[in-house]
């Protein structure tokens, strides 16, 4: 079955808020997450393996420097689902 967008944005904030320690109410789909939440690069990939786990999806390297908004993350996860 494939996810709405709100549906993908609703199950990524809970994890977004515990992995960067960042209050829900914070979270905006305009959330940048070096700008924003300064995540380095560790974090960051860690944050493209637990979404390619929780989504079911395969991110290649050179899809991941687009993600850098939350907003992005969400079309990029609607748009290749069950590919």
């Amino acid at each position: 079955m494939r996810l709405s967008k709100e549906e993908i944005y609703n199950q990524l904030v809970p994890e977004i808020s515990k992995r960067f320690e960042i209050p829900r109410d914070q979270i905006q789909p305009s959330l940048d997450f070096v700008k924003d939440v300064e995540v380095d690069s560790i974090d960051f990939v860690e944050l493209v393996l637990e979404v390619e786990d929780m989504f079911n999806i395969e991110i290649p390297d050179d899809d991941v420097e687009q993600l850098d908004t939350l907003q992005k993350t969400v079309d990029y996860i609607y748009d290749h689902q069950g590919k």
